[in-house]
């Protein structure tokens, strides 16, 4: 264990000494602060409608067997194809049963997947695998992985994307970020046109309808959603919700937290695409997929919300503000972090998509600031439940050693150092 803290310690050091780590990350922190401020200004009663959210992932992180039942069983009656697993072992089988080799695929952004190694497995299947969402393309090219829930591409600097797609094109492009953007656009609209399956995660997915609920700016997820004749939806079963009204209060949630007045594109993908126009005979499989697979994934969520206080943790609706207002996100990135990141990130690590031992170097970096609390759209207490999954870890002896001396001088001298 103490090999993995140090190896942790030493990653830590070596980004926070980044030239160009640090200036993404300063261009970043600042345009987001801005654009949140501004939407949540122009709308103020979003704050009345963060309560109510809150109040209704509570009722389903409370009785979340009951709510999977009903959502599978809407998802049926629309003519989807439904699948609950129980961890990542069971997801991956599912998926490999559906999808099978020698398939071209466009992926949305979905950190959901990351718990499962989706892209690795996928391509040992024999399968070829693009992420169409600009941060996750150019996090895929670097063989790296996602460094924010919203923007997995936050601590690349524009001339390294430049370096990236230079390489791809074959000729060298200024580091002009629309420049940039439109390279991407020209290359992976072909993907979209041949690709065999599209896979998406989700914002939320409502147990009266089985209807997905889809947020984005860029457009890709319409994409890989509509082109492909197959769409598959790996959804964490935290995201479903009661009803269609609860996934349009989560759309203006996310959004104004997100630091947007409105998301570009909004999709509510109900079952698989249809037809009534000969006869009023339904036909499914127009001009969108013939196929709709979503598979609801534990993976520890259950657990975690037996848990009376990292439970919260599980309202999360990855607006990413947390991660831009804390102190130690700004000059380590998602480096600070194991699938999920930041602190939010360390009761996910510990119960969802790691465990125990990859959690303990994150919750020991924690400052308990509370700054993450204060800009929660979720009013979730990350220090509390930081502190609490701290105490679990000492119980199960993977204090570190540093932590366990710092405390000793404290208490001897009154100093930590």
């Amino acid at each position: 264990m103490e090999k993995k803290y140090r190896e942790f310690k030493k990653t830590i050091y070596r980004i926070t000494r980044d030239e160009f780590t640090r200036k993404a990350l300063r261009r970043a922190v600042d345009s987001f602060r801005s654009a949140r401020n501004k939407a949540l200004d122009a709308f103020p009663y979003v704050e009345e409608e963060k309560k109510k959210l809150i109040e209704t992932k509570n009722e389903v992180i409370e009785n979340f067997d009951t709510w999977v039942e009903r959502t599978l069983s809407s998802l049926e009656k629309m003519h989807a194809h439904a699948y609950y697993a129980k961890d990542s072992e069971e997801a991956l089988g599912i998926m490999k049963k559906i999808i099978g080799s020698g398939k071209t695929i466009v992926k949305g952004k979905s950190i959901t997947s990351e718990e499962l190694d989706l892209n690795h497995h996928l391509e040992e299947w024999g399968n070829e695998v693009y992420e169409t969402d600009l941060g996750e393309f150019i996090v895929q090219l670097l063989g790296s992985r996602p460094m924010h829930i919203l923007a997995p591409a936050v601590n690349i600097p524009r001339e390294k994307v430049s370096e990236l797609f230079s390489k791809l094109a074959g000729k060298e492009l200024p580091d002009d970020p629309t420049f940039l953007t439109k390279f991407a656009r020209e290359y992976l609209r072909e993907k979209f046109v041949k690709a065999d399956v599209g896979i998406t995660g989700a914002n939320a997915i409502t147990a009266d309808t089985g209807t997905i609920f889809l947020v984005e700016n860029e457009g890709n997820i319409r994409f890989s959603t509509s082109a492909p004749p197959v769409h598959i939806a790996l959804i964490g079963i935290e995201k479903i919700l009661p009803t269609l009204k609860d996934g349009m209060r989560l759309v203006e949630v996310v959004a104004r937290y997100a630091g947007y007045l409105a998301m570009t594109y909004v999709s509510m993908i109900s079952g698989p695409s249809k037809t009534g126009d000969i006869e009023k005979t339904v036909v499914y499989g127009a001009h969108g997929p013939q196929e709709l697979h979503v598979i609801l994934l534990d993976n520890g969520r259950k657990e975690m919300a037996k848990d009376p206080v990292a439970k919260q943790a599980l309202r999360c609706i990855r607006c990413g503000a947390c991660m831009y207002e804390c102190c130690v996100y700004p000059i380590t990135t998602g480096y600070w972090g194991y699938k999920y990141m930041g602190g939010i990130g360390i009761p996910w690590t510990y119960y969802v998509a790691g465990g125990p031992e990859e959690a303990a170097p994150l919750a020991f970096t924690c400052t308990m600031c509370g700054r993450c609390r204060l800009y929660c759209p979720m009013e979730i207490d990350t220090p509390a439940v930081v502190e609490h999954i701290r105490k679990l870890l000492k119980e199960k002896g993977l204090l570190p050693r540093f932590a366990k001396e710092m405390a000793e001088r404290v208490v001897k001298e009154g100093v930590p150092y």
